[in-house]
């Protein structure tokens, strides 16, 4: 079994664990400050840019998941969609998906968890992905588990397949971005890319 946190847009790791099967995203874990939870990456003009969900009392020790709030005092809805239109409008796949996504930048929601969630089952159900199973209590992790929740999880190593990103004309590949990276450039041929990366 592989356990995994509620991340915000996952990474392309995240998915090929999915679509591999046999995961259990833990709703029951404590917040992690500075990870995957409120914060992914993105492919901008410049390089890789990190865009950050904002929360109320991120410092407050062991705070479940399931508690944390979002903090709306800052505008980070309307930049992270004003990024994500800035750097994927020209992508091939864009069009097709932006009206699944804006909502989550136009409406408010209480918490991380149903946002999180929210937008994982969107990205699941565009890739045809089945969700994984959710936990809504802490899960013990048993002997032969991969346990990927902690801030830096010893899981194996990632190797990227590479695909035709929005700036390829002018930057590296960059791996291992948000999902919706690699949605907004392949569509549904996402899941052949995922099926050819490697974990080892």
């Amino acid at each position: 079994m592989t356990l995994l946190p509620l991340a915000y847009l996952p990474s392309v790791s995240y998915f090929v664990h999915l679509l591999r099967g046999g995961c259990v995203v833990d709703l029951g874990e404590h917040f992690v400050k500075r990870s995957e939870r409120n914060r992914t990456r993105i492919l901008a003009t410049d390089g890789v840019m990190e865009l950050t969900a904002h929360v109320c009392h991120a410092n407050r020790p062991r705070q479940p998941m399931r508690d944390v709030r979002l903090d709306y005092s800052k505008r980070w809805q309307h930049q992270h969609w004003g990024a994500l239109v800035a750097s994927y409008r020209s992508s091939p796949y864009f069009d097709y998906y932006a009206e699944r996504f804006e909502p989550f930048y136009r409406r408010e929601y209480g918490f991380l968890v149903d946002y999180n969630l929210g937008l994982l089952e969107t990205l699941c159900t565009l890739a045809k992905i089945p969700m994984p199973q959710l936990s809504e209590s802490y899960v013990d992790p048993r002997p032969g588990d991969l346990d990927l929740r902690p801030k830096h999880p010893k899981g194996p190593a990632f190797v990227a397949e590479p695909y035709f990103q929005v700036f390829s004309d002018r930057l590296p590949f960059a791996a291992n971005l948000s999902f919706a990276d690699l949605l907004f450039a392949e569509g549904p041929a996402s899941v052949s890319v995922l099926g050819r990366c490697r974990l080892e």
